[in-house]
């Protein structure tokens, strides 16, 4: 009896020295295989921003040097939770760089040139316009010869008509942009659709 509560004794200490060192092994190949990786993201990120020239943030440096200066500690486990919480640094640090690398890329690529100008119209600005500018290009052919009469329907078309002209103007730098324009459309809509009121 006393050899059989033996045998127990040894079968139970050695099935928990073989569950200690497989949790060992797999949280060690576990923290190697997060090191690799991390290692492998960070040549990325150096050599992204050494091939356009531009320096690495301070804040994306000092959580590269926090990864890479991280010394293991006693068991594999708790060095786990330490790397971790550097990885969780490291990754913040990536994504605000991501963010402003981005927004700064976007709004360089959306500032106009010093020569050119950005105007934001809506669909029916739009259709406006490009139908003002086809009829006003008509007029100024030699061979146009008036046959095709368009005209706005009613005061309100005429109004979204002189507003998105407006539009236009208004982005022309002040030292080259027309004074009258405006001023003479509002006065043609207001003569014309009061004449008919009073006629009406």
């Amino acid at each position: 009896m006393g050899i059989l509560a033996v045998i127990v004794v040894l079968l139970v200490l050695l099935l928990a020295s073989t569950w200690s060192s497989a949790k060992s092994y797999f949280a060690k190949g576990r923290l190697a295989g997060m090191e690799e990786a991390t290692l492998e993201i960070i040549r990325g990120v150096c050599s992204h921003y050494e091939s356009s020239g531009q320096a690495t943030p301070d804040h994306v440096v000092k959580a590269v040097e926090a990864v890479r200066t991280f010394a293991r500690g006693a068991t594999y486990e708790k060095s786990i939770y330490r790397y971790q919480a550097r990885l969780w640094i490291f990754g913040d640090a990536i994504g605000a760089a991501c963010w402003r690398k981005g927004y700064d890329t976007c709004k360089l690529q959306m500032t106009p040139r010093q020569d050119k100008i950005i105007v934001a119209l809506s669909m029916n600005e739009l259709l406006h316009l490009t139908s003002l500018a086809h009829l006003g290009f008509k007029k100024m052919m030699p061979n146009d010869r008036g046959f095709e009469m368009l005209r706005f329907s009613d005061e309100e078309q005429a109004l979204c008509g002189t507003s998105a002209v407006e539009k236009l103007e208004r982005a022309i730098p002040e030292k080259h942009r027309p004074s009258q324009h405006s001023a003479n459309r509002q006065a043609l809509i207001r003569h014309w659709w009061r004449a008919e009121r009073k006629t009406a």
